[in-house]
């Protein structure tokens, strides 16, 4: 019991956790990831998860993860890009939820510059708008 004498204790702090922060790096991760599927159509990120064998072990497998593409190509050529964040795509004016691009090549770039608004903090109250438009999940009652 001496040892435990000659330390001194204290309280453990709270984590600093940061909403507005955790949103913005959300929408920034799946951005980089639109941006990587427009660079390379096969693009799939791959994810870890724990597979129950047929002898009934686990086993960790690496599996692909498909992603949807973020944007649309009409018949004229022209390219539209929606953000989404979570499942619905976001306004970013009242009735406007597309960003419009001349040709896909240009995507990326349209890309790169909605990232970098994110990470300004350009599209945080959107984003706070979303995250409260989500709603209230129902409880189910016992049975």
């Amino acid at each position: 019991m001496n040892h435990l004498k000659s330390l001194s204790f204290t309280a453990v702090p709270k984590g600093n956790a940061n909403p507005t922060l955790d949103r913005r790096a959300k929408l920034i991760l799946r951005l980089e990831e639109q941006k990587a599927l427009a660079q390379d159509p096969d693009f799939a990120p791959t994810t870890r998860r724990w597979v129950k064998g047929t002898d009934g072990t686990k086993q960790l497998v690496e599996a692909k993860r498909p992603i949807r593409p973020w944007w649309r190509t009409d018949v004229t050529g022209a390219t539209v890009l929606t953000v989404r964040y979570g499942f619905k795509t976001i306004e970013f004016e009242k009735g406007k939820a597309g960003v419009a691009v001349s040709s896909k090549e240009k995507l990326t770039g349209v890309i790169d510059t909605v990232i970098a608004a994110a990470k300004a903090g350009e599209l945080d109250a959107i984003l706070e708008q979303q995250n409260k438009a989500r709603g209230v999940p129902k409880t189910r009652k016992a049975a």
